[in-house]
């Protein structure tokens, strides 16, 4: 594996149901997590379609609606299953179809209510970005 040049910019998807639930996974690359959908943008892509495309890969759902939420940065951290350098960029979204088919990546998914997420065991980002929804202090652009 080649060491890291740069950065990687990556999107986080905070999908949301027509019943106002948040879908968060369990990947193996964040063990004992929950985290969203999401990954890298890619050559060319802007960061709105790198989240639709991610959802789409991921998750086999179409999102619309997308509110930029954050970045952060994403500098080794441990809680990932490599050595990264990571910036997120994190949309929130909806989709009109409860009905996920996950790729590879998560094992498995769950539906819940945004309050209710917080008692989960989220990573840290992934709980930044929920509280700063809660909190309704989201950006309009990034």
């Amino acid at each position: 594996m080649v060491d890291q040049i740069f950065p990687e910019p990556t999107v986080g998807v905070f999908i949301f149901n027509q019943a106002d639930e948040l879908l968060l996974v369990k990947s193996h690359k964040w063990p004992g997590k929950y985290v969203v959908p999401g990954g890298h943008v890619e050559l060319g892509e802007h960061l709105e379609q790198a989240a639709i495309r991610e959802a789409k890969e991921e998750t086999g759902l179409d999102i619309h609606s997308l509110q930029f939420i954050n970045f952060q940065q994403f500098i080794h951290d441990p809680a990932f299953w490599r050595r990264k350098h990571f910036i997120f960029f994190d949309f929130l979204c909806r989709t009109d179809s409860a009905e996920v088919k996950l790729n590879d990546e998560a094992e498995e998914h769950v539906w819940v209510r945004l309050d209710a997420a917080l008692d989960l065991p989220l990573d840290s980002y992934t709980r930044v970005s929920v509280e700063k929804i809660i909190a309704g202090n989201l950006s309009s652009h990034p």
